[in-house]
């Protein structure tokens, strides 16, 4: 059971690594089953989210910070205060599937420029360690 619980960390890890590889994947395998390319996206979207909360906080987590993770689920949480506010005074009511999907398919937004910046700051210091 422990050699089966390694290679699901380590497959994770893997795919966090580059997130694109996993919402390609999921794409055409979506796009190659139902033809439809706005439902393929957005369960690849759906998919890489999860690939990205890993790679992001990991990133946060080695500019010096353990906050990393607890960081991206307090802007989850406040993000969807805001939209469930949002939800409650135009309609009257707040629709917990909408909620949800919307708080994370803009979370992969913002996980997806949060990745990009701090790949970069990464790849800047790493450059700077290896020239020092």
């Amino acid at each position: 059971m422990a050699a089966v619980w390694e290679a699901l960390k380590y497959g994770y890890a893997a795919l966090a690594v580059v997130p694109v590889v996993p919402f390609l994947l999921v794409f055409f395998v979506a796009h190659a089953r139902s033809k439809d390319k706005k439902r393929a996206i957005r369960l690849s979207m759906d998919v890489t989210t999860l690939f990205l909360i890993g790679i992001v906080s990991s990133l946060l987590n080695k500019l010096g910070t353990s906050f990393g993770p607890y960081l991206i689920l307090l802007f989850m949480l406040l993000l969807a205060g805001l939209i469930g506010n949002a939800q409650n005074r135009v309609r009257g009511k707040v629709d917990g599937a909408k909620l949800i999907r919307a708080v994370w398919r803009l979370s992969f937004f913002v996980l997806s420029v949060m990745y990009v910046l701090l790949m970069a700051v990464e790849l800047v210091r790493s450059l700077f360690r290896l020239s020092a």
